[in-house]
């Protein structure tokens, strides 16, 4: 129950880092996007998507209709009852998907950005969670996933790229300085809280890898944060808060995956290395492409858990976890001499990575026939505080 309450924390933490990133015309909105996403995809979760994603196994593909409008959720789920489990899930189902919502703020229209992220979290969302962690094919050939690397975090990355390329660059504030960072401070320290549950509440009970979890997230966040620092501080010659902030959430993208099976110093390693890979897809891979990811969803989450996914492969140790000897495919590369485990990991990466951009492609492509994805140029201009909402932040 905690760490739920600490996962709920983050989906409103999201949208205020958000929401000081953009401009103040659009503060708002940004932060609404992220909050509705609660209900939207609560009531998705309640309705089919706990039963898609963790009702009785179909063939290692999708779960049974077991759990239909929340049926059957009595007993126990490891050590929490199961009622307890699919309310956790939940708060993981709606974070990845507000994390969608970053690539294309300040110019998608808002019912538009409800049906396609609720057609998402259907379609790819829950499909990999079962194949990941409620009895499916990825599951079953050993791939690791503690917290939600590739499920969450990669998927939510690669629809937010897909959906910046298909509705295509914004028409204005093209050069984006963020409205308020100390907005965005204070959601980038209630995401590291949130984090905290997020992945210490993985474990499902309060154990040596709940209290390891917990731990390696801290940790992950040491190295992370300096590296960045010290990039700005080789590239630019300045150090920023901006910077320090990215860091933190690079950290804990990258941790995520590998935070119950992973020592604490590897978690070191893997923020410090976190920071350098994001950082070059941010500042060189979407210059040189060319897509308009506002709020680089895709630079952190995507590629943050791409890099959480392979370390995993690497660093993974049965000391920590015996999971990782009894049911994946082997220790690490770093620890076992062999690469069944990274083998095993990088075909999650691509699983992850296919499904949710064919599928993030094809839903918009068929919601544009019937309607614009994009608002009126004149929205755009004008801010969609005001255009979309009829409110605004600030009375300048």
């Amino acid at each position: 129950m905690a760490s739920s309450a600490l996962v709920l924390l983050m989906t409103p933490a999201l949208g205020m880092f958000y929401g000081g990133m953009v401009g103040h015309q659009n503060v708002l909105s940004t932060t609404l996007n992220c909050l509705i996403l609660y209900a939207v995809i609560a009531l998705q979760w309640i309705i089919v998507g706990f039963t898609l994603s963790f009702g009785n196994d179909v063939s290692l593909l999708i779960g049974d209709f077991t759990h239909l409008f929340f049926a059957n959720t009595d007993g126990a789920h490891g050590g929490i009852t199961k009622e307890l489990f699919a309310i956790f899930q939940m708060l993981f189902a709606v974070i990845g998907a507000a994390i969608i919502t970053g690539a294309v703020v300040e110019r998608m229209r808002f019912g538009v950005l409800l049906i396609f992220i609720l057609c998402w979290s259907t379609f790819v969302y829950d499909i990999l969670a079962h194949w990941v962690w409620g009895g499916g094919w990825l599951m079953a050939i050993g791939s690791l996933d503690f917290a939600g690397g590739g499920v969450v975090h990669i998927a939510a990355g690669v629809a937010g790229l897909v959906a910046c390329i298909t509705i295509g660059k914004r028409n204005y504030n093209k050069a984006l300085l963020p409205h308020s960072l100390p907005l965005s401070f204070i959601g980038a320290i209630f995401l590291w809280i949130g984090w905290l549950g997020f992945n210490s509440g993985s474990a499902l009970s309060v154990d040596s890898i709940a209290i390891n979890a917990f731990v390696t997230t801290n940790l992950s966040i040491v190295g992370a944060m300096l590296s960045w620092l010290l990039i700005e501080w080789i590239k630019f010659g300045k150090p920023t808060l901006l910077g320090c902030i990215t860091g933190i959430i690079a950290g804990l993208v990258a941790i995520t995956p590998a935070a119950g099976f992973v020592t604490p110093f590897a978690s070191i390693i893997i923020g410090f290395f976190a920071s350098p890979i994001c950082f070059f897809a941010i500042s060189f891979l979407k210059s040189k492409l060319g897509y308009d990811d506002t709020l680089d969803a895709f630079g952190l989450h995507g590629i943050g858990g791409i890099w959480g996914g392979i370390a995993t492969g690497l660093f993974a140790t049965s000391t920590i976890n015996p999971l990782v000897a009894k049911d994946a495919a082997g220790e690490g590369l770093f620890y076992s001499g062999d690469f069944n485990l990274l083998f095993a990991q990088a075909i999650a990466i691509i699983v992850c990575f296919v499904l949710s951009g064919v599928v993030s492609f094809v839903i918009l492509k068929i919601i544009n026939i019937f309607t614009s994805l994009r608002v009126e140029s004149f929205q755009e201009e004008n801010g969609l505080d005001r255009s979309l909402h009829g409110e605004i932040a600030y009375r300048l």
